[in-house]
């Protein structure tokens, strides 16, 4: 039996054995110019194969790119488009540059650290406060994914008031677990109301 696991690699699967097949038989064809037109109604069939990506900006500029990684780079035909080189494919990514820093704690994360000292430099008042706040519920919530045991109020403020510097200082009696964040009440319908029944009046009545 001819099973898939003993034939040749698909370089592309997307496009199936046939499409390669007709790709390896353009690369036997000794003229040039009626080898281009071979491939030209291989690009055909193979956007045949994607009619929803027809109007996709660069479409048949990739079908072209894939003919030619198809045929290893081999094929020689005039391109409408500058073909892709092999040692593009090749070159390996540049690396990612990771922003350097420590976090003093990893469960919050970067942005809040941020955050805090943004709040530390305000003017103290009700936006201060509310700021602060905020920041206070998303950390909570973030320590109760690592420990939910020692998620407390007074943890979040002593942390708040670490990652300040001690610029950040709430004093009294605080709770962060009753603070919730204002919700857009411009849409006043409730979509857990129950729905009223109609009743269909009878007009004989």
């Amino acid at each position: 039996m001819d099973y898939n696991s003993s034939r040749k690699k698909l370089v592309l699967p997307e496009y199936g054995r046939h499409i390669q097949k007709m790709v390896d038989h353009a690369l036997t064809i000794e003229d040039r110019e009626e080898r281009t037109r071979f491939s030209k109604a291989i690009i055909g069939v193979m956007g045949n194969l994607f009619p929803h990506l027809r109007d996709v900006s660069d479409f048949k500029h990739k079908l072209w790119d894939h003919l030619a990684i198809m045929a290893d780079f081999k094929l020689d035909i005039d391109y409408p488009y500058d073909p892709p080189v092999p040692e593009n494919f090749e070159a390996k990514p540049d690396p990612i540059l990771y922003q350097q820093g420590k976090m003093t704690f990893k469960h919050y994360g970067r942005l809040v650290e941020q955050m805090i000292n943004e709040a530390s430099e305000m003017e103290d008042g009700p936006l201060k406060r509310h700021l602060i706040m905020l920041v206070g519920n998303h950390m909570k919530k973030s320590l109760s994914n690592w420990n939910k045991d020692n998620a407390t109020d007074d943890r979040i403020l002593n942390d708040i008031e670490r990652l300040s510097k001690g610029k950040i200082k709430i004093e009294g009696e605080v709770r962060i677990s009753d603070f919730r964040e204002i919700k857009d009440t411009g849409n006043t319908h409730n979509h857990n109301r129950p729905r009223k029944k109609f009743i269909r009046k009878n007009n004989n009545n």
